[in-house]
């Protein structure tokens, strides 16, 4: 026998994990995996051969879509495996996950190599390799009215796609390729675009100091309806406004500019590295917000690039190229020298940004006159306003969000067409309340508004 190799690896007994090494073989220079036999090449045999030969043919087969020669051998009497596989042209997943043989050792690839490797194998990048298994007819289709609706203010798409039928629209979004749908067209229109992977969805959590969790949201969906409810969700619910008056007018200035949130937030959504399957994590304190993606930089840049006057060179090229189009973003690399003019503009300090290995964060620090003040047992003290202090809101209301929702949607399920205002009265709370719980709503895709503002309905999923 020749001793274990690049190209050459051995095991005694047959187990499922073993199509990890098969697919590395695959992605690499091709090689045999032989079963029945000592890592010192010495043979001991398998009793189960031919049912192996069947399972093994059948399991490379279903799980990456390739073919491999399996051959029963015998050496000294005793029967063996080998499996020879050859180098693919195309890059090969197992269960979503691409391995890779290197030297004697198998690398699961993420981040950068992953990326790399996608590239040399196909030339496109990661969010336009295709989609063999998802079709037109399984995507959402109130995704495609969010991008139509926005797109349509922005004049930056030829009014004859808008207006053409779903398959159309994304060959002319170049979401398309080789006949199939590309990765980002699932994950931009698909409801659950999980399908193909997983950690694509936002997590939100309110924190009362470094490690105390209050209440959180998962945000699902495709990336329009993230993008469409997202920001809804964290100033109706996350975020405390204290209320003043100036000369008898009512203010409610919030700690955080909505505008730049906005921006750090679709920023994370396009250049987030999905490959490494981490949601996009929000967190927000009184004093500070992060926001977190994966990331991996163009070569040579680092925090303090991203802060200075750049090229927009976006790492989801696809998904970039919608976003765009929405007026979600902007393409020419100003999205964080916007996010700093909107923390100047309401007076608040320059956001932070660092890189720490594959992860980018950046912090926002809240307005000093708009955080609600802490008391000395670190409680924190009501607002007042014309010597009356306002009534401070208790957990007592997030435990019992579940039943208002019910409440909500019972209302809307009796009366499609009702108001929020309406819905406030009925249900003796204020409007506020009610359209903090609709945005919750949405954002976990129970609920949807349809048509205009005024004439339009509500629609339950």
């Amino acid at each position: 026998m020749t001793p274990e190799s690049q190209n050459i690896e051995y095991k005694e007994t047959w187990r499922d994990e073993y199509l990890k090494w098969i697919c590395g073989f695959a992605n690499a220079q091709g090689g045999v995996l032989d079963i029945g036999i000592r890592d010192d090449d010495s043979v001991v045999g398998i009793s189960n051969s031919k049912k192996l030969l069947e399972e093994i043919s059948n399991k490379i087969k279903d799980t990456m879509g390739i073919t491999a020669d399996v051959n029963l051998l015998t050496e000294d009497g005793k029967e063996y495996i080998e499996i020879v596989v050859n180098p693919s042209s195309a890059p090969i997943s197992y269960k979503g996950e691409y391995h890779y043989r290197t030297g004697s050792t198998r690398q699961l690839l993420r981040g950068s190599a992953l990326t790399q490797f996608l590239m040399d194998k196909t030339g496109y990048r990661w969010d336009a390799v295709p989609v063999g298994n998802i079709g037109v007819k399984d995507l959402d289709e109130l995704s495609f009215e969010i991008f139509r609706k926005e797109a349509k203010k922005w004049d930056r798409i030829p009014k004859d796609a808008l207006s053409a039928p779903n398959a159309e629209l994304l060959e002319r979004l170049n979401l398309t390729t080789e006949g199939k749908l590309t990765r980002a067209a699932v994950m931009l229109f698909c409801k659950n675009p999980g399908r193909i992977a997983t950690g694509y969805y936002v997590k939100v959590g309110k924190f009362a100091g470094e490690t105390e969790l209050l209440y959180q949201d998962t945000v699902e969906g495709s990336l329009l309806r993230i993008a469409n409810s997202v920001i809804d969700l964290i100033f109706t619910k996350y975020l405390k406004a204290p209320v003043s008056f100036k000369h008898d007018l009512r203010e409610e200035p919030f700690p955080f500019p909505r505008e730049g949130v906005r921006e750090a937030v679709y920023n994370a959504l396009v250049h987030n590295d999905y490959a490494l399957s981490v949601p996009i994590q929000i967190r927000i304190e009184d004093e500070a917000m992060y926001i977190s993606n994966n990331c991996i930089l163009p070569t040579g840049w680092t925090a303090e690039t991203l802060t200075q006057p750049h090229r927009s060179v976006p790492f989801n090229p696809s998904i970039a190229g919608v976003f765009y189009r929405a007026g979600f973003i902007e393409n020419w690399g100003r999205g964080i020298r916007k996010v700093f003019e909107s923390c100047r503009e309401i007076g608040a300090p320059d956001p932070e940004y660092t890189v720490l290995g594959d992860s980018i964060t950046v912090k926002f620090t809240a307005l000093k006159s708009a955080v609600i003040p802490q008391g000395g047992n670190g409680k924190k003290v009501a607002p007042k306003i014309a010597g009356k202090q306002i009534r401070k809101k208790t957990s007592k209301n997030f435990q019992d969000e579940s039943k208002l929702e019910e409440k909500i949607l019972a209302l809307i399920a009796n009366q499609k067409n009702i108001s929020q205002s309406m819905m406030a009265e009925r249900l003796k709370v204020s409007l506020k309340t009610v359209q903090r719980t609709i945005a919750k709503l949405k954002a976990e895709g129970r609920v949807i508004r349809k048509g205009e503002k005024r004439s339009g309905y509500w629609e339950l999923l």
